[in-house]
């Protein structure tokens, strides 16, 4: 057997002391950026697994991570350098707490509760006695990643889980407080310095007997010196104080020194200057150009499209598109169930081929399509996709060498290059924002300026004068303060419908046809356009339908959501006469992603019985263009 360590780093005396504890400890582990916590965490895992006297089997483990992107980090370095481990089920918050419930209460459709829904009610079936009453039973050891983004819900969740458990589970919680960007969700904000410490603290305060502390200090992500010049902030940042007006001070004197270290960085000055775009195309390593908010992403975004560069525009952590694989392994089977062999050759044989190891693909499919003797369950697979319990670590990843992101979106990410957008001084944030966190703006630059492995450069600020936010339909949109000034709206993940396929709704076309040609012809950052169909409106609060088109060929058909919002954005009063755009221009594809629909619709369509197919993801800035007597005057632009 091949050794699953023998191309995986040697571990350190601090990272040997975490994978040494027993199975009962609390063990809570600090570890700063770039430490090797996910590389401590599988061999801890194994650790777990292998002791001689008191092995844990996989189901007594309990594994939570905050964002999808940690999860399949996580799943991924399971399946390459675990030799025990590898039964372990590595979740989200959101995903454990869905199981949770499904398994507490099968007949309740929990899909439709939001988020924040579900990890409350969560919480309160573990309250229950759930978990106990699960497939799984009780945990034996809990391991939770990223502790220090446990906020709200999440926290109290997690705070109950290990209260219920205290007399019969040890735990390996890890985080680091310099890290804690997402405290914004907390929406008191007189609330959120003491919430971004409030876990640490009150773990230290249920366990003040046999709570063991460790830390990773070392850092394995700079290999260059100018790589790690934000990493002496780090403890500073863990140091910063509960009480809301001493942590704004003291985050407001880090934020000015991490801005004077990022200064005396090599500047690209503006991402339009010939030789920064030059330098974008010529990178031949993977580079990330981290901005402070999406309206910067979106701004950059659109530049760099606008001068041929092609990258990828972040997602959201949280976001998981099923991968453009799973539609044509269904349609490809009229199976009510695969065996493993039969899957493998689908997989081997479509037209768009897997990110990952085909067996481990396998193996996170079946966990939640089991069927008897070894078996996939087609039908299971399809209420996962259409459920949104698709398995985290096979969220679609499209490899890019050039990204865009906020630094929220890329938390936990690491890049051989980084290009980080300057920062405004305080003064200038305030004169811009109702309410600024000078230690959650802190550690965000502190994130940015620590994702990079050799190189980190700066960039000027990006004009974003004209890029606002609809507080009603959440989405950013162009234009000016002027209600009737709207000359855009930006896109969202469910923008192109899903309940027919493309083809057999909005416009006449061979859906079978169709879909071979999204996936021989259609690719991440190809240019998409939206087109109005006619101007007689589906519903009274919706715009007209609008068609999706790449390269003058129709691939889509505009969701009710997006009308919807449409019409919201543009309806200034209930007087005013709306002047739909003929089309809507610079939106980009995303990815290809699988989505469930009518299974009747997909089968007269002749693309097989289990209502799966392929559309494509829109992201960007649509931008409005009017044409004939729909032109709005340029002096209003």
């Amino acid at each position: 057997m091949t050794d699953a360590y023998l191309d995986s780093p040697p571990l350190t005396e601090e990272q040997q002391a975490v994978v040494d504890q027993p199975w009962d400890t609390r063990l809570l582990v600090t570890a700063g950026a770039g430490a090797g916590k996910t590389h401590t965490l599988v061999r801890r895992l194994d650790a777990l697994m292998s002791d001689e006297e008191e092995a844990l089997e996989a189901r007594e483990v309990l594994v939570l991570s905050f964002s999808r992107a940690a999860v399949r980090e996580l799943r991924e370095r399971i399946a390459r350098h675990a030799r025990e481990a590898r039964r372990v089920r590595v979740q989200t918050f959101d995903s454990w707490a869905y199981a949770l419930l499904r398994s507490e209460q099968p007949d309740r459709d929990w899909s439709t509760l939001r988020f924040d829904e579900r990890i409350a009610e969560a919480t309160e079936a573990i309250l229950r006695g759930a978990v106990e009453e699960s497939e799984q039973g009780a945990p034996a050891h809990v391991v939770i990643d990223e502790v220090q983004d446990l906020v709200g819900d999440r926290r109290d969740m997690v705070e109950t889980l290990l209260d219920r458990f205290q007399e019969s589970c040890g735990f390996t919680v890890v985080g680091d407080g310099a890290q804690a960007i997402y405290g914004f969700q907390v929406s008191d904000e007189d609330a959120r310095a003491a919430e971004t410490n409030y876990f640490f603290d009150w773990l230290r305060g249920s366990y003040p007997d046999d709570l063991v502390e460790l830390h990773l200090s070392a850092n394995f992500r700079a290999r260059t010196a100018e790589a790690g010049v934000a990493l002496p902030m780090g403890a500073s940042l863990r140091r910063l104080p509960s009480e809301t007006s001493a942590s704004d001070a003291a985050g407001e004197d880090i934020h000015r020194n991490l801005t004077d270290v990022l200064r005396a960085c090599p500047s690209f000055g503006a991402v339009d200057d010939s030789f920064t775009l030059d330098s974008l195309r010529d990178f031949r390593g993977t580079c990330a150009i981290l901005c402070r908010d999406n309206r910067q992403a979106l701004v950059l975004s659109e530049t760099l499209f606008a001068h041929g560069v092609r990258h990828r525009l972040q997602r959201d952590l949280q976001d998981r598109p099923v991968p453009a694989w799973v539609a044509p392994v269904l349609r490809g089977t009229g199976s009510a169930t695969l065996t493993e062999d039969r899957f493998q050759d689908l997989l081997a044989s479509g037209p768009v081929s897997p990110v990952g190891d085909p067996a481990r693909i396998w193996r996170s499919l079946r966990g939640v399509a089991r069927a008897p003797r070894g078996l996939m369950d087609v039908s299971a697979v399809r209420r996962a996709v259409a459920q949104g319990r698709f398995p985290d670590d096979l969220a679609a990843v499209e490899p890019a060498d050039l990204v865009v992101s906020t630094v929220h979106r890329a938390k936990g990410l690491e890049f051989d290059r980084v290009i980080v957008v300057g920062p405004a001084s305080m003064a200038e944030l305030r004169k811009q924002h109702s309410h600024i966190d000078p230690a959650a703006e802190a550690r965000a630059l502190y994130v940015a300026m620590t994702r990079s492995r050799d190189d980190l450069f700066r960039v000027d600020q990006p004009d974003t004068a004209l890029i606002r936010r609809d507080r009603r339909t959440g989405r950013y949109y162009a234009g000016g303060w002027k209600p009737y000034q709207r000359y855009g709206i930006s896109a969202t993940s469910a923008d192109v419908s899903r309940e027919h396929p493309p083809g057999t709704d909005g416009f006449a076309h061979d859906a079978g046809a169709l879909q071979d040609y999204l996936t021989s012809s259609v690719a991440p950052g190809d240019a998409l356009e939206l087109r109005l169909e006619h101007e007689m409106t589906m519903a009274s609060d919706e715009s007209p339908p609008y068609t999706v088109f790449h390269r003058d060929h129709p691939v889509a058909v505009a969701s009710e959501r997006f009308r919807q919002d449409l019409y919201i954005s543009l309806k200034i009063s209930k007087t005013w006469d709306i002047s739909w755009p003929t089309s809507i221009e610079g939106y980009r594809v995303d990815c290809l992603e699988s989505v469930a629909g009518s299974t009747a619709s997909g089968a007269r369509a002749g693309l097989g019985d289990h209502g799966v197919w392929l559309v494509p993801r829109l992201s960007g800035l649509g931008r409005y263009r009017w044409t004939g007597a729909n032109t709005h005057e340029e002096s209003d632009r």
